[in-house]
């Protein structure tokens, strides 16, 4: 049948019913990323079973971990470049839907990840059959990088499954389960991973007609007056959750299957031109600049052996706890430390909650629980691979605590710390193997912050650092490489904004205020709700440890609210009184003028911090600065982090505002040295716009 055609990243085979099986097999990558070079070989392949018309068609991964990751993304960026991103979009449409004309039966056969593009292709087959285990995930991703799907995912997801259950889908970017997928309706049938193939082609033979209430919801949600009743309710609900002028692809999404009508040319037609216009946006430019920083933090840890099984965790309290959970979850035998078992039980009552949520299945919940033990004379450290510190926030007191667990050490045991501001030149006197000993600063809540620092110091073993790196990549952290100095690099940046945020609340500035305008520019929560969050009284110990090296001053005020036993969130009372984990926020007065300053005063101090960090080679560059701040302080992701923020600005307007702050309210605001860094008007990771693309309405 292809006789003549030779395929780089597709394997064909016939077999004696007719039956066509494509094999999707990128050369010369692990995983299956969709090119124009795989799109192309599709299409050849689809013109030759168009005319020899064979029994059916089955498409599958050769690959052993997944179906495919979606587009590929670095040939996307170069589109951007170059402005043919529509041309290459539309290219992309014409393969699927050549594929979706065939007039012979399709099944797709998914294992693994599928996401994006690869799950726009199987939405292109007549059905769809999945392995029913957990490493199955299903999901359109592309809302993250600030677009939204573009080789028919739009036009075809809403139509399968009905609007109500597929626009949540595309709008949170969230991938699915195999059984999630089932229910709703995007895959036909499951199977056991080894029997996937072999029922895939039953599925073949015998096609499964999908539920008349299945068929009838996605009827009913996708008529005209409907969509026109839908769409406004869909878009208020997203305004709720993001800005649009933040993130506008989902905005954009939702118009283009607002105004798609019957005609499947016509959703096409929109869905490419809405993707080639959010293609020129900065926000899907810093987003997928993020996207390469996510990827280079996860390859830190790549291509070296940690050689942990064992990790010891000392301190049980909020972060010890937690750790210790998170690492016995992620596969580790792991002892927890403290000084008697009521401090060590509510640990491991928040694990078994963790657990039950993550894992569901009992017998992997006693599982995971099994791997934790509680270890109250700590008799574990003897045979870790790793101890972990995590007491409070005192040099004296972790000192004492290593000289004596040291001297129970194996030979090739890491110690490490998980001070979130202590320099670990001071933490190291006194260790006998120094080289040994690193900082492992995780965030609170361990189970959700992505990012560990791992910190170094003058005397640290560089092979260590690696094996710290990889052991963050195996607990499925996002690990960067920091300086050991006062702060590190998260707290460092984030400490001037809290700071100057309660300075202006003790001012007179009402919360509310500060926390919106905050989420104005695009943090993800106020500084005012963020203090109360991780606690008054962390801010005040981190303060203290912070205020002098950064030349700022506790605000006046919080020591009054720590003496008073009003912490925050935990206590139900700090900045705001807190009621059922949620902030009950003052009204502020209608008449109330916000200072036109306020915005500048509070973000302009952690891009200061950040161009002092990377003068002083906290991190490595400019861009894992940006990647360490984005996944550790969850800084306003669409502009690509405080520097890449400095760039687009402009270095000389960024400056001569902080110059006039520092005239109207004093030194804490005169820009750091740096200023001159050639790091801050160039990145390679940068996405340069090109010409808009043609408007919708063209």
């Amino acid at each position: 049948m292809f006789e003549g055609l030779r395929f780089n990243h597709w394997k064909t085979s016939l077999d004696d019913s007719g039956v066509v099986t494509l094999s999707l097999d990128r050369a010369q990558s692990s995983v299956n990323a969709i090119s124009r070079a795989v799109l192309d070989e599709l299409g050849q392949i689809i013109e030759r079973l168009a005319i020899e018309k064979p029994a059916g068609v089955l498409i599958h991964s050769a690959k052993p971990f997944g179906f495919a990751v979606g587009a590929d993304i670095k040939e996307f960026v170069e589109y951007a470049k170059h402005g043919t991103v529509l041309e290459n979009i539309e290219n992309g449409q014409g393969v699927y839907e050549a594929l979706a004309r065939l007039p012979c039966p399709t099944v797709a056969a998914i294992h693994g990840a599928c996401m994006g593009g690869g799950t726009e292709l199987i939405l292109a087959c007549r059905q769809r059959i999945a392995a029913d285990d957990d490493k199955t995930r299903i999901g359109l991703p592309e809302v993250m990088l600030g677009i939204h799907p573009g080789w028919g995912g739009t036009a075809r997801l809403p139509r399968l499954i009905g609007a109500t259950e597929a626009l949540p889908v595309m709008l949170t970017g969230k991938a699915l389960s195999a059984k999630r997928a089932l229910a709703l309706g995007l895959v036909d049938r499951l199977a056991p991973a080894d029997e996937l193939l072999a029922e895939a082609r039953s599925l073949l033979r015998r096609p499964q007609s999908r539920p008349f209430a299945l068929r009838a919801k996605a009827w009913a949600t996708n008529i005209w007056p409907v969509r026109q009743l839908l769409a406004p309710m869909v878009l208020k609900q997203t305004a709720a959750k993001v800005r649009k002028e933040h993130y506008p692809a989902p905005f954009a999404m939702i118009e283009v299957w607002r105004r798609g009508n019957s005609s499947m040319q016509q959703r096409l037609k929109l869905e490419a031109r809405s993707v080639a216009k959010l293609a020129e946006t900065s926000t899907a430019q810093n987003l997928i600049r993020v996207f390469f920083l996510q990827e280079r933090l996860k390859a830190q840890g790549s291509g070296v052996e940690h050689d942990i099984e064992r990790v010891h965790v000392v301190g049980a309290g909020v972060m010890g706890g937690d750790i210790a959970a998170w690492a016995a979850f992620k596969g580790f035998q792991v002892t927890l430390q403290d000084r008697e078992m009521k401090y060590i039980q509510p640990a491991l009552d928040r694990a078994r909650q963790l657990y039950e949520k993550k894992l569901k299945a009992p017998a992997k919940v006693e599982a995971a629980l099994a791997r934790l033990r509680a270890d109250v004379e700590g008799k574990g450290v003897s045979t870790a691979d790793l101890a972990i510190e995590a007491i409070y926030e005192n040099a004296e007191a972790k000192q004492a605590l290593y000289a004596t667990i040291e001297p129970q050490f194996q030979a090739a045991e890491i110690l490490a710390s998980n001070t979130s501001s202590i320099p670990l030149d001071e933490l190291r006197q006194g260790l006998k193997a120094p080289q040994r000993f690193l900082g492992l600063h995780f965030f609170n809540p361990v189970a959700q912050m992505p990012l560990v620092e791992v910190v170094r110091h003058d005397q640290l073993d560089p092979s260590i650092e690696k094996r710290a790196l990889a052991f963050c990549k195996a607990i499925g952290k996002l690990p960067v490489a920091v300086k050991g100095t006062p702060g590190f690099l998260v707290n460092r940046i984030l400490m001037p904004y809290l700071l100057e945020a309660m300075r202006l609340h003790s001012e007179g500035v009402p919360g509310p205020v500060l926390d919106k305008e905050a989420k104005k520019f695009g943090m993800p929560m106020g500084p005012i709700e963020l203090a109360d969050t991780v606690g008054l009284d962390v801010c005040a110990s981190v303060g203290k440890e912070l205020a002098p090296f950064l030349g700022l001053e506790l605000p006046t005020g919080l020591e009054d609210k720590l003496q008073s036993g009003k912490r925050g969130k935990k206590d139900g009372q700090g900045l705001y009184v807190w009621q059922e984990g949620k902030p009950i926020k003052p009204e502020v007065d209608p008449d109330y003028v916000t200072p036109p300053d306020l915005q500048d005063r509070m973000i302009l101090p952690m891009v200061n911090e950040a161009v002092a960090c990377l003068t002083e080679g906290v991190v490595d560059d400019a861009d894992l600065l940006d990647a360490g701040v984005i996944f550790g302080t969850g800084f306003a992701p669409f502009r690509g982090g405080p520097i890449q923020y400095l760039r687009a600005e402009g270095v000389s307007v960024l400056k001569s505002k902080l110059e006039t702050l520092a005239q109207r309210y004093g030194e804490r605001f005169s820009p750091k040295s740096g200023w001159d860094h050639p790091a801050l008007t160039q990145s390679e990771l940068d996405l340069p716009a090109h010409q808009a693309a043609p408007s919708d309405n063209d």
